[in-house]
């Protein structure tokens, strides 16, 4: 398979000519309208030390479909406890910089780079990169950031400094853009963090058809504001047909 460099010329290969390994070029820029092209493109940039920009698309993607969210048991208690307060774009900035920090088993997320933060801050400013936060009383537990482009909300990262407040946030960002009729909500690559909530992996094809219809659908423009009955966890209280699974 060909690795494409990209010049300063804001266009993509097709995703579907990435490598075994999901790569599909190397170079170019994070303006922030190439890095939002990438993603409407079904396409992300990955930054690794010691190699040019690279740009990912792999085959197959990780994704959860809302309807089929599944919330653990002892997660879904959790959450009717209230003691997580979960917001949307209230601290982007904090957000992206812990998960840029966060401790992982191959060292601190390097990927989230000055460059990287610099782009998706200046994406989220203009609508298309949003927060959520999970909040105990006024510090920050933990999170996730991801960009919206059309009815699909691609997961950039996550972390927590209070067991679970990550996962409240990202069980708790499943479904309200559910409600707002969100196709997907896209893991990229799999993991057991994502596949315990009901993950699936797609074939890159299947994912891009979904992804390229969904284009068509008209943006939620940013700031975000979270349903209130959402952010403090009565909808889960009041909810018994809410999907769980026994882990």
């Amino acid at each position: 398979m060909t690795v494409y460099r990209l010049s300063r010329a804001l266009v993509f290969p097709p995703a579907s000519e990435a490598d075994e390994d999901g790569l599909l070029a190397i170079g170019g820029d994070l303006r922030p309208e190439r890095v939002l092209l990438a993603y409407r493109s079904g396409i992300f940039p990955w930054p690794h030390r010691r190699y040019p920009l690279l740009w990912f698309s792999p085959d197959p993607r990780t994704v959860i479909v809302p309807s089929n969210l599944h919330v653990p048991r002892r997660l879904a208690r959790k959450i009717k406890t209230g003691r997580f307060r979960v917001s949307i774009d209230r601290a982007f900035r904090e957000v992206i910089r812990r998960c840029a920090d966060a401790p992982r088993p191959t060292g601190p997320g390097t990927w989230i780079t000055s460059g990287i933060m610099e782009a998706f801050g200046k994406l989220h400013d203009a609508g298309h990169v949003h927060s959520v936060e999970a909040w105990t009383d006024d510090e920050l537990a933990g999170g996730l950031y991801g960009v919206a482009v059309g009815g699909v909300f691609v997961g950039e990262s996550m972390f927590a400094r209070i067991p679970d407040a990550s996962k409240v946030a990202l069980v708790t960002l499943v479904r309200q853009i559910s409600r707002w009729g969100f196709s997907l909500f896209d893991a990229q690559i799999r993991s057991e963090h994502v596949v315990r909530f009901g993950a699936e992996d797609w074939p890159r094809s299947r994912y891009l058809a979904v992804l390229g219809s969904s284009l068509a659908a008209r943006r939620r423009a940013g700031p975000w504001r979270i349903d209130d009955d959402l952010a403090d966890g009565a909808a889960f209280r009041h909810d018994d047909g809410m999907r769980r699974a026994d882990l």
